[in-house]
């Protein structure tokens, strides 16, 4: 087939080839990886469990976060309020918002983020599974180098 202006370059990952990091709480679904997009975007499913929790207010100083809940009832912070989004509900946080997202609810909840553009996000979700896992214990400055590594920055 011939496209004028066009060229065939879709990314095709059934439902099986996705790549997950499952936690105790949590399931990340890869869904999207900068390396899939051309770092134009990093798109993930998160899944979190009754009560999971979720990251202290913190920001990003390269790339933006966006938020989009699917099914239960996620708590987002903006920087200034959290409220409770549930299924439609978006938010958008721009380089250097301040943001955090939990589930503080008894029963499951789970979101798409999208990172633009598509840092490996999924290096710092499998370091950070990697640490849970092996019980290891950071030390504050340890923290502080890893998120830096991930440009992550708590307040």
């Amino acid at each position: 087939m011939s496209y004028a202006s066009g060229e065939v370059s879709a990314v095709w990952r059934p439902v099986d080839a996705v790549p997950t990091i499952d936690r105790p709480l949590t399931r990340a679904r890869l869904v999207g990886t900068g390396d899939v997009t051309g770092g134009r975007f990093g798109l993930f499913e998160w899944r979190m469990r009754p009560r999971a929790g979720g990251p202290a207010a913190h920001f990003h100083k390269t790339f933006s976060e966006s938020f989009y809940v699917l099914s239960g009832a996620v708590r987002l912070f903006n920087g200034e309020t959290w409220v409770e989004a549930t299924a439609g509900d978006f938010l958008y946080v721009p380089e250097r918002g301040v943001h955090a997202f939990r589930n503080d609810s008894d029963e499951p909840a789970s979101m798409l983020i999208l990172f633009a553009p598509g840092p490996p996000r999924e290096e710092y979700f499998r370091e950070l599974a990697e640490i849970g896992e092996s019980g290891r214990r950071l030390t504050p400055e340890e923290w502080t180098e890893l998120y830096a590594r991930h440009d992550q920055y708590m307040v």
